[in-house]
């Protein structure tokens, strides 16, 4: 976990970036005092106190979906603290009567999380992702197997929504599962390798890594299809076998070119990350 607090119209938000599943999750009274514009914490925290005992009356899953991490308070010391990631807040934010909720949600998209934009009109993740990578100098055949592999991840992300599988650390638990059948390395690993921290893996696999996990997310959906796999004993067995497919095909690709699949290469700047190799698997 990762904590680095960012400002909102001078006023800091704490938020704690979860490596494992690669989201932010912000700090919910921090929102809430600014959507009451409340100086007084304490009165902002009995404020979501309150929020929170009505939404679960009503129902509600935002509140279901909120998690509890430590962050360093006021004092200095770090306590369990409601948090919850930006799609979450944002229909948070509307059970709040605020002048405080337009700008919110514009200052949310700001600090990276478009995504909200995205929901009402998924069009504008495709083209906003594939302006991104052509800035950053990505060949066409680049995006368009990126995007391919995206679409596979989706259909396998929907298919474990439908199969009693919970979004967030099961679906991390699964897609390392997976990765780590194919590639030999833990995703985790596999950033080390080419030398990332805070950047999505898939943005800096070459195109040969690229094919390799959507042949294996491809076959595990099938199979775990096949078996109308459900909950995580089954889809685990179903990931490891979807997985180990496209390993017998990177081994064989690998003994018949004499290349690693799984390399050190990556996008990032030159001067921002020296080149590692990456290790023979096997």
């Amino acid at each position: 976990m990762k904590i680095l607090p960012v400002v909102f119209e001078e006023r800091e938000i704490r938020r704690v970036y979860d490596e494992k599943n690669e989201t932010w999750y912000f700090s919910v009274v921090d929102i809430i005092q600014v959507l009451t514009q409340q100086a007084d914490f304490q009165t902002a925290r009995k404020y979501w106190n309150k929020l929170k005992e009505r939404l679960k009356k009503e129902g509600s899953q935002s509140v279901t979906n909120c998690h509890r991490l430590k962050l360093t308070a006021a004092d200095g010391k770090s306590y369990l603290t409601d948090v919850a990631s930006a799609e979450t807040l944002l229909r948070l934010v509307q059970s709040v009567p605020s002048p405080k909720a337009e700008p919110i949600k514009l200052w949310l998209a700001k600090v990276g999380y478009e995504r909200m934009q995205e929901m009402a009109d998924p069009a504008q993740a495709i083209d906003r992702a594939r302006e991104t990578w052509q800035k950053h100098g990505r060949s066409e055949k680049w995006i368009q197997q990126r995007m391919t592999g995206q679409e596979t991840r989706n259909k396998l992300t929907d298919y474990w929504a439908g199969h009693e599988i919970k979004k967030g650390e099961e679906y991390a638990i699964l897609t390392n599962i997976i990765h780590q059948e194919w590639s030999g390395v833990t995703v985790q690993d596999h950033k080390a390798i080419k030398g990332l921290k805070n950047h999505n893996l898939r943005d800096h696999m070459s195109e040969a890594e690229l094919i390799f996990t959507a042949l294996a997310e491809l076959s595990t959906r099938q199979i775990a299809e096949t078996s109308n796999a459900t909950g995580m004993a089954e889809n685990k067995d179903a990931a490891k076998t979807g997985g180990n497919i496209a390993k017998k095909a990177r081994l064989e690709l690998e003994q018949k070119t004499g290349q690693n699949v799984v390399t050190g290469q990556n996008y990032l700047p030159p001067a921002t990350v020296k080149q590692i190799k990456g290790p023979g698997t096997g």
